[in-house]
């Protein structure tokens, strides 16, 4: 968060120890860390209230905005570009798990509704571990208006159902994909799911009925890993 140069930081307040590790950063703009104060550890729990897991650092920032449109130019001319799309998927904890998994699987974005989608927060920027300052977290007006945008940019959408009679390692997930999930229980809304190309399940075995969306996500993005090799090529 620190070294994300997009970032507008407002506030920082760290303890010695962790100061001594910030200033042995080389990837935090010096500006930034002239605004770091130092703070004792009863502080920090002060400010972020009892309870909150921190590592020495509390930072008081803006939200990051992102743009679906601007996402979507950038990455044009990516023939193996990728994205997450989240069907109100509400859980911080699940949506920055998404985030760390998108990011290390090499994914462009993850997109979500503005409404049943939580915002960005200190408990998001936990569980994503970094991701949320890695790659963009979209939120959109309308969900399935967004997937049409994401068409006009040459997306195949598949949506991930644990009804669905296909299994996702029988689609081809080369090119430019977006991988469409809903949240628990209720899985993707009805305009949502037949606004996508193609819809798969994951295999399960025994009584289980499916993953968390998280886990289910981390699947969903490794089966395009595996089916593509380092030259982008599909595996045969």
């Amino acid at each position: 968060m620190l070294a994300n140069t997009d970032r507008k930081i407002l506030r920082v307040l760290a303890t010695t120890e962790a100061l001594a590790k910030l200033n042995a950063d080389s990837s935090i703009p010096a500006r930034t860390l002239g605004q770091v104060k130092a703070a004792s550890r009863r502080d920090i729990d002060e400010l972020v209230g009892e309870g909150a897991v921190h590592q020495g650092v509390a930072v008081l920032t803006h939200a990051l905005e992102h743009d679906l449109q601007d996402v979507l130019e950038r990455i044009a001319v990516d023939p193996n570009a990728c994205i997450v799309v989240l069907d109100q998927v509400t859980d911080p904890h699940n949506v920055g798990a998404i985030l760390r998994s998108a990011a290390a699987f090499g994914a462009a974005a993850v997109v979500a509704p503005d409404r049943h989608a939580p915002d960005e927060s200190g408990v998001m920027a936990k569980s994503a571990s970094g991701a949320l300052d890695k790659i963009p977290y979209v939120k959109s007006g309308n969900l399935v208006r967004a997937l049409e945008l994401v068409k006009e940019y040459q997306f195949w959408l598949v949506g991930l159902d644990a009804e669905a009679p296909q299994q996702l390692s029988g689609i081809k997930l080369d090119g430019r994909i977006a991988l469409v999930l809903g949240a628990e229980g209720e899985g993707l809304r009805r305009l949502v799911r037949e606004t996508c190309d193609h819809v798969a399940c994951l295999p399960m075995a025994g009584d289980m009925e499916s993953l968390n969306v998280s886990n289910a996500t981390a699947v969903a993005l490794y089966e395009r890993a595996r089916q593509l090799s380092p030259s982008g090529k599909i595996k045969r």
